[in-house]
């Protein structure tokens, strides 16, 4: 599917398009890989760790508030990954402006640009926050994911199609708990400050990511919303894992911060199949008769919902311990 072809990722020289970028060289013989990032010196230091490739891609300068940049970047590229956006949820409730600049109205760039040109498809990183959104980051990316489903209905004749990837926080990730509580220890820190004791999340590693979003542009036909089934754990299981018998401070929950994540909602699940390895919420609305559900998934029963402290596959301290070993912290 990817062999021969060309691929452009917005914010590619984050954590996911480095990991995406690497994992298709080394399983496909991609024509043309297109990093699209506003950081030239983060493009600066991912020629050079890619460097025995360099001969496959191609490094943009861009923003995706720049409509214009992207029309000229999407000729002659056939899928896009658009990864680029304001992340952090304290940045975006203290810029809000910017974070509807770059999550909202960038996506309808990218949108638009993708139809002014021929690209085939578009697969959209969408979060857990985005759904019933407690925070403005978790707002601005629910409404790019309802813009990125009805793409779909703009298409018209055009070969293309739109669709979306929600997973949680990719384990190890900037921002997120393991590397707060790994430097705590590694400054000699003696206890590990938990903000809630029932906390839940969802583990999932960046090459889980990868291999999902790869599995959406093989098989999305338009508006789908792929979702890993995987892993919950404890917070206070994960801090026992990386600092074994620690006292365990209750500090109260963050501005934005939820109790537990959440995939499929009650409402998701008319429109919700299981497989063997993920979940599809198809869009409500039909607008081709190319919108079909995928092969081998079953519908759930109404009423299902899938989020950390509902799964059915819990992670044990020992199992933290081993999966901790397989993430780079330094």
């Amino acid at each position: 599917m990817l062999n021969d072809k060309t691929i452009l990722i917005t914010g590619g020289t984050g954590s996911f398009g480095k990991a995406f970028t690497r994992y298709v060289l080394e399983h496909y013989s991609p024509k043309k890989i297109i990093i699209y990032s506003r950081d030239e010196f983060k493009q600066f230091m991912m020629q050079n760790e890619f460097k025995e490739h360099i001969s496959k891609l191609r490094f943009f300068i861009g923003d995706v508030r720049d409509k214009e940049r992207l029309v000229r970047a999407f000729k002659g590229v056939d899928y896009v990954v658009h990864a680029a956006a304001m992340k952090q949820v304290p940045a975006c409730e203290y810029n809000p402006a910017e974070a509807i600049k770059t999550n909202i109205h960038g996506a309808q760039n990218v949108i638009d640009a993708a139809l002014d040109t021929d690209v085939k498809k578009v697969v959209a990183l969408s979060t857990d926050k985005a759904v019933n959104p407690v925070n403005l980051y978790g707002g601005t990316k629910l409404v790019s994911d309802k813009l990125f489903i009805a793409a779909n209905a703009y298409a018209g004749d055009k070969d293309i199609c739109f669709s979306i990837v929600r997973y949680g926080n990719v384990a190890g990730s900037r921002g997120s708990v393991i590397p707060l509580f790994h430097n705590i220890i590694k400054n000699g820190g003696t206890e590990l400050p938990i903000t809630d004791y029932r906390m839940t999340r969802f583990w999932i590693s960046l090459q889980q990511g990868v291999e999902l979003v790869i599995k959406a542009i093989e098989e999305a036909k338009g508006g789908e919303t792929f979702i890993s089934k995987i892993p919950s754990f404890k917070i206070t299981d994960l801090a026992q894992a990386m600092l074994p018998g620690c006292p365990m401070p209750e500090v109260g929950i963050r501005e934005g911060e939820k109790l537990h994540e959440i995939m499929v909602t009650v409402e998701d699940s008319m429109t919700t199949y299981e497989y063997d390895k993920h979940f599809i919420v198809y869009p409500q609305m039909v607008w081709n008769d190319k919108q079909q559900p995928i092969p081998g998934g079953k519908k759930v029963e109404y009423g299902f919902s899938y989020s950390s402290d509902n799964n059915t596959e819990w992670l044990t301290v020992e199992e933290i311990r081993e999966l901790l070993k397989t993430i780079d912290l330094e």
